[in-house]
């Protein structure tokens, strides 16, 4: 066992773990301030697999944007806790045992059996990790990619619309 496993075995399991304790916090304000440790974590393990682009990527956007929205979300609307959660059932700490149990299964497949890609880090530091994205993203996955695009644009007519009919229902 190299260095290298030692340090992708650390981050996979703090990155589990670190989600236990997220759906397994009854305060919503800790649950998110323990998603914020679990997204920096996932950029270091980015930052391991030399994807320097989306190491940056995860921390400004998840750990930036959706989490301040997350916090916004839960501060605003005042969400109250329930008394009995999931996770807290019998039923709920069974799925996430056989859950974590069968994310190692897979994870310990991919990396004794895992297939090699064609994008070597050889290639990938050669022709740059944005240069391949953009080639995959806009050659390979095109039409899903704009799929993706009209997916996201519905909910942002339909939340420009609410706002619409606010302020025109709060003018009258």
């Amino acid at each position: 066992m190299t260095l290298a496993h030692l340090f992708f075995g650390y981050f996979f399991v703090m990155i589990l773990g670190l989600a236990l304790v997220v759906v397994t916090r009854r305060n919503l304000i800790h649950a998110v301030m323990w998603m914020l440790l679990m997204f920096v974590h996932i950029g270091g393990l980015y930052l391991f697999l030399n994807a320097e682009f989306f190491a940056v990527i995860q921390i400004i956007v998840y750990a930036g944007a959706i989490l301040v929205m997350f916090l916004f979300v839960v501060l605003l609307l005042k969400v109250k806790i329930e008394k009995q959660r999931f996770i807290n059932s019998f039923q709920g700490r069974a799925m996430v045992v056989v859950l974590i149990l069968l994310s190692f299964v897979v994870a310990i497949n991919k990396l004794v059996m895992g297939p090699l890609g064609e994008y070597t880090i050889e290639r990938i530091q050669h022709q740059t990790h944005i240069k391949i994205i953009g080639h995959v993203l806009f050659n390979d996955y095109a039409f899903p990619f704009m799929i993706v695009g009209l997916i996201l644009f519905v909910p942002m007519i339909a939340a420009a619309a609410l706002a619409m009919k606010r302020q025109k229902d709060g003018s009258s």
